[in-house]
């Protein structure tokens, strides 16, 4: 003998079906995601001054003084232990100035924010000395003699390492013939920097280069393995210059003055 079956109505069985699902979007939607979101920050002309100390300040050989700029660029991104949810990423995803970047691509994992804090510190005094040793080394001036003091509070990271090598060279050398390395120019980049002058990659460049051009710089360094990454959403007015080495930075500032070809991305 066959039991009847009882049907439920179409419109019930959709809802007892769809009921976990619906649960499941309501968790992810207020579940904490492994990400931080990211957005331009700010810039800081390292032939300038911070706080009232000059970002630069060398000792043991004659400096010039300096017309335009060389600014730095950061991002802002949320801390390690902040919660982002689905929403958050949702909206920072269709933005051009927001980014949404794998937790530990952007802090050390297994640290509190203390910890990273003082990573991060130690990162940017390792890159000061590596930028001091690069430049002094690209002029032929003797560490022992010439001392060079860099003072940048608030940030933290290696990747000012190139502007700070730069600053350093347009302070004590310019162009070489007596003028700016910048030729006037306000220009911004970034890249880290070995104590023999070659520029690593850092991250984030895509909002660095709006953080530039918010901030009025016409022409930015890029490491080169990063050109792709600065050309998405790349600011009108901004110019690409793609390197490798620090002299390749000042090779191609010297060009720009002088209205030369210089590469590009």
């Amino acid at each position: 003998m066959l039991s009847r079956l009882t049907r439920l109505p179409r419109p019930a069985a959709l809802a007892i079906c769809a009921a976990p699902v619906v649960a499941l979007f309501a968790v992810v939607a207020l579940a904490p995601l492994p990400f931080a979101l990211a957005r331009p920050g700010m810039t800081a002309d390292v032939l300038g001054s911070q706080k009232g100390k000059p970002v630069i300040t060398i000792t043991g050989a004659p400096t010039r003084d300096t017309s335009g700029q060389l600014r730095m660029t950061t991002i802002v991104a949320t801390g390690p232990s902040a919660e982002v949810g689905l929403g958050d990423v949702v909206d920072s995803w269709f933005r051009t100035d927001r980014a949404v970047l794998p937790k530990e691509a952007v802090y050390p994992s297994g640290k509190n924010d203390e910890q990273i804090e003082q990573h991060n510190l130690e990162q940017m005094r390792q890159s000061q000395s590596s930028a001091a040793t690069a430049a002094l080394g690209y002029l032929h001036e003797d560490p022992k003699k010439v001392k060079v003091d860099l003072e940048l509070a608030d940030v933290g990271g290696p990747s000012a390492g190139l502007l700070f090598s730069l600053g350093i060279v347009d302070k004590l050398d310019g162009d070489g013939a007596g003028g700016d390395l910048t030729g006037g120019r306000k220009i911004a980049g970034t890249g880290t920097i070995s104590d023999t002058g070659e520029v690593g990659a850092v991250g984030g460049v895509a909002l660095k280069t709006q953080a530039a051009r918010r901030d009025g710089a016409t022409v930015f360094l890029v490491p080169k393995a990063e050109c792709s990454d600065a050309k998405s959403d790349l600011p009108a007015g901004l110019r690409l210059v793609p390197v490798t080495k620090l002299s390749d930075a000042v090779d191609s500032l010297r060009q720009l003055k002088k209205g030369g070809q210089v590469p590009a991305c």
